[in-house]
C-alpha cells in the first residue's frame, strides 16, 4: 500500500492535533478520508476540508462505518498524564476499551491494516538513551500503561487474525501545519506554554529543576515536528505486513533542553519570556530522546524539519492567528 495514490482511510481522532494533520496529509496525497471524532478534546474546525466527518466515539465504531476503508489510522485516545493518574478508569475504558471495539469492527468489516499512534511513555523512565524499541517497557502512569496494553492487544490481533499493524512511538510532538496546531485545554506542553508567555497570556514560564546532569542543567526532551510525524504515518501504511506488528520509535536525532526552547521562543518571537525556577518535579528524567534508526531503515523515514527554530516558527504562526481570532468581537 503506497502513501501516494487513491486509497480510502478512516482516521479516528482526526479532529485532534496529530490526527487532523495526518488527515490533511492523506488528502493532499490524493486519498479519501473519513474522520471519526467525538469532539471531546478535538475541534470541528480542525477537520480538513474534503474529509467526511462522523461525530462519534471510537467505542461506537461499527462494521458499517469501518467497511470500505483500506486501513485505519487510530489516534482517538485520552492523553493527559496527570489526568490519567487521578482518573485511571477513564483511560482504561476509553483507550483500551475503545480500541478493542475498533479492532472488532475492523475484523468484522475485513479491514486488515492499522497504524496506531502509540507513545514513548510506554518505556517509562528508560535506563539508557537514546531509547530503542528493545528497551524494557515500564510505564510510570496509567496513560502509558493503557497505550502499552493497546500495543499488546494489537500484537495479539495480528498473530490470531492476520492484522497488519504498525505502532509509532514518540515523545514530544510540536509545531503546526497550516491551520492545524496545538489547542489543549488545559495546556501542558512546553512550547505552546512558552508561546503563551510571549503572547502575554501567561506571566512567566516555570522551569522545574536547573540542576540536572545536562549541559545547561534543565531537562532535555525529544521534539518532533507534527508534519514529520504525519509523514511517518503515511509511510507506515506501506510498511504494514499481514500477521505482523511493527513497532517504530520516532525522534529528531537529538534532544533540546527547556532553556533551549525558551531561548528559541525569545529569538523567534522577539518577545521577552520571563521565567521562574523551582525544584525538580518527581519522576522527571534528565534526558528523554528516542532512537529512530528502525524507522529510518524500515519505513524510509527521516525528519525533514529537525531543527527547533522551524518547529517554534510554525507553532508561533499558529498561536498568533489563534490569539487574533480570540480577540475578535
Amino acid at each position: 500500500m503506497s502513501p501516494e495514490g487513491d486509497g480510502t482511510y478512516l482516521v479516528t481522532g482526526g479532529a485532534g492535533y496529530v490526527g487532523s494533520v495526518v488527515a490533511a496529509h492523506l488528502l493532499a496525497a490524493g486519498h479519501r478520508v473519513t474522520v471519526l471524532d467525538d469532539l471531546s478534546t478535538g475541534h470541528r474546525d480542525a477537520v480538513p476540508e474534503g474529509a467526511r466527518f462522523v461525530e462519534g466515539r471510537v467505542q461506537e465504531a461499527s462494521r458499517e462505518l469501518v467497511a470500505g476503508h483500506d486501513a485505519v489510522l487510530h489516534f482517538a485516545a485520552f492523553s493527559q498524564v496527570g489526568e490519567s493518574v487521578t482518573h485511571p478508569d477513564r483511560y482504561w475504558r476509553n483507550n483500551v476499551g475503545g480500541t478493542l471495539e475498533l479492532l472488532t469492527a475492523m475484523r468484522d468489516a475485513n479491514v486488515r491494516t492499522l497504524v496506531f499512534s502509540s507513545t514513548a511513555a510506554t518505556y517509562g523512565e528508560p535506563a539508557a538513551v537514546p531509547v530503542t524499541e528493545d528497551a524494557p517497557t515500564a510505564p510510570t502512569n496509567p496513560y502509558g500503561a493503557t497505550k502499552l496494553a493497546v500495543d499488546h492487544m494489537i500484537a495479539g490481533e495480528c498473530a490470531a487474525h492476520g492484522l497488519a499493524a504498525v505502532s509509532l512511538r514518540y515523545f514530544n510532538v510540536a509545531g503546526a501545519y497550516g491551520r492545524h496546531g496545538e489547542r489543549h485545554a488545559p495546556e501542558s506542553h512546553l512550547i505552546p506554554l512558552v508561546l503563551q508567555v510571549a503572547l502575554g497570556e501567561r506571566e512567566a514560564i516555570s522551569v522545574h529543576g536547573e540542576d540536572y546532569p545536562t549541559p545547561d542543567g534543565t531537562c532535555v526532551r525529544d521534539y518532533i515536528h507534527v508534519a514529520d510525524l504525519a509523514d511517518a504515518h503515511l509511510l507506515a501504511l506501506g510498511a504494514a505486513s499481514p500477521g505482523e506488528h511493527l513497532i517504530c520509535n520516532l525522534g529528531n536525532g537529538r534532544g533540546f533542553s527547556v532553556r533551549e526552547v525558551v531561548e528559541t521562543v525569545r529569538k523567534v518571537t522577539g518577545h521577552p519570556v520571563p521565567e521562574t525556577t523551582g525544584p525538580r518535579r518527581p519522576g522527571d528524567p534528565a534526558v528523554l530522546v528516542a532512537s529512530a534508526e528502525r524507522a529510518h531503515r524500515l519505513l524510509g523515514w527521516r525528519p525533514r524539519r529537525p531543527d527547533l527554530v522551524s518547529i517554534v516558527e510554525d507553532a508561533w504562526d499558529f498561536a498568533r492567528h489563534g490569539a487574533a481570532a480570540r480577540k475578535r468581537p
